[in-house]
């Protein structure tokens, strides 16, 4: 078995994944500049995405120790990355204000940043694979508080992009779309998930492989974390216009409480955790990550919702022995990260992060016909903090390769600061 490693410090604990997975993988870890790290703002969950590439070409985008958006860029050939500090800049003490890209069928770079309940800020590259953007406008509707923004590519290279309308605890679910023969976004749905002025939905989506878009999401009753309950799902076969149960029954919409399908009833106040993953493998079938309490008696675990082809199923993945309690509101200092569910043929990994594991990145990994059996290697072995993982979505989608976006960072319960100077922003880089 032989190996490319760039940095010593991830062998021991990559080489436990890649030994069990019996391949011959490529692994190294490339270093982009020093980012922004007294929030955990360059590293939470729902940047859709941190990373991104086509065929050809890789980006990256965070912000740096003064709150001024940096892209990187590099080949696939080289695997060297170029620096591109940009004019653009967010307010990195609120860990909301992410900054999500993507890349459309054409090459453009696509980038939204800097909301919370904020206008929509949004910028396209210039040409093709370009690092020099402009601030445009989507629809022009409906776009003055945003939060959340995130992009996703269908198989055609048109780019959808959701986002939350409205606070939490009140707000909905829109979505514009962004064709690329005339270059322009228009509005998909005004309102595909009503709160009806009572809750909000907190989402996770994913495009598969056949195209169907897949939405999962909790409700939320008040800004309270602890109002966190329950699993819905939803797709859409057509790009985002009609959206269907997971036994292919329309949707009449808006889609509310009343008429969602459940994957898994959770009660509030179960420490159910809200913007986690989903994916869905080969054959279209959705898996969801998360992590709740069963009951007042347990520790808050990392379960896997999945459908069989059949019905929904839930399979408890990690085994923790500490508890912790969701609460109150703003962006939480918790002493576990949200998951990321990615599948493939053979295996599913769910890569987290764990204080009990001394908080580095690290995957359960599963063979697909034993979702009861978890193996747990860490992907680095140094303390990340407050790091959650995200990962180059396309990237994985076309070639089963993982590039993983990780830095240390800090975060101080309900939006304070953790003192932290810049930290690395670095590309784990792993093929299994």
């Amino acid at each position: 078995m032989s190996y490319y490693i760039k940095s010593f410090r991830n062998w021991f604990g990559v080489f436990g994944i890649l030994l069990m997975a019996g391949c011959q993988p490529r692994i190294t870890e490339t270093t982009l500049g020093s980012g922004w790290a007294s929030t955990s703002i360059n590293a939470v969950s729902f940047r859709t995405n941190s990373i991104v590439s086509d065929g050809n070409w890789q980006f990256a985008a965070y912000y740096d120790s003064t709150g001024q958006v940096v892209l990187a860029k590099r080949t696939k050939s080289t695997g060297d990355w170029t620096i591109y500090p940009t004019n653009f800049a967010g307010n990195v003490t609120d860990a909301h204000n992410t900054i999500s890209i993507m890349l459309d069928g054409d090459g453009y770079l696509h980038m939204a940043w800097d909301h919370h309940g904020h206008p929509l800020h949004y910028a396209r590259s210039r040409e093709p694979y370009g690092v020099e953007l402009d601030t445009l406008t989507m629809t022009g509707m409906g776009e003055s508080n945003v939060t959340y923004p995130e992009f996703y590519k269908l198989p055609d290279g048109d780019l959808l992009f959701f986002f939350r309308d409205g606070m939490s605890g009140r707000g909905n679910l829109v979505i514009n779309k962004y064709n690329l023969d005339d270059k322009k976004w228009t509005r998909l749905q005004d309102i595909l998930i009503d709160g009806e002025e009572q809750r909000n939905a907190y989402w996770q989506a994913c495009v598969d492989v056949l195209g169907t878009v897949h939405l999962s999401w909790v409700w939320r009753e008040t800004w309270d974390v602890e109002t966190n309950h329950d699993m819905a799902y939803a797709r859409s076969t057509d790009g985002g216009k009609t959206w269907q149960r997971s036994d292919g029954t329309l949707y009449q919409l808006p889609i509310n409480a009343s008429t969602a399908e459940y994957a898994l009833r959770i009660p509030q106040k179960s420490e159910l955790i809200n913007q986690t993953s989903m994916t869905a493998d080969e054959d279209g079938r959705p898996f969801i990550a998360t992590y709740f309490r069963k009951d007042s008696l347990s520790f808050p675990q990392y379960q896997l919702i999945y459908h069989d082809g059949k019905q929904w199923q839930t399979e408890q993945v990690s085994d923790r022995k500490t508890g912790f309690s969701l609460s109150g509101g703003g962006t939480k200092r918790i002493p576990i990260s949200r998951p990321k569910v990615l599948v493939d043929k053979k295996k599913v990994l769910v890569l987290f992060r764990d204080e009990e594991r001394g908080s580095k990145a690290s995957a359960y990994e599963a063979g697909r016909a034993n979702l009861k059996q978890w193996s747990v290697p860490d992907l680095t072995l140094d303390d990340l903090g407050a790091w959650e993982p995200t990962y180059d979505t396309e990237l994985w989608k076309r070639e089963s390769i993982l590039h993983l976006f990780v830095q240390k960072v800090g975060q101080g319960d309900g939006e304070q600061l953790e003192e932290m100077p810049a930290e690395e922003v670095r590309v784990v880089e792993l093929k299994l």
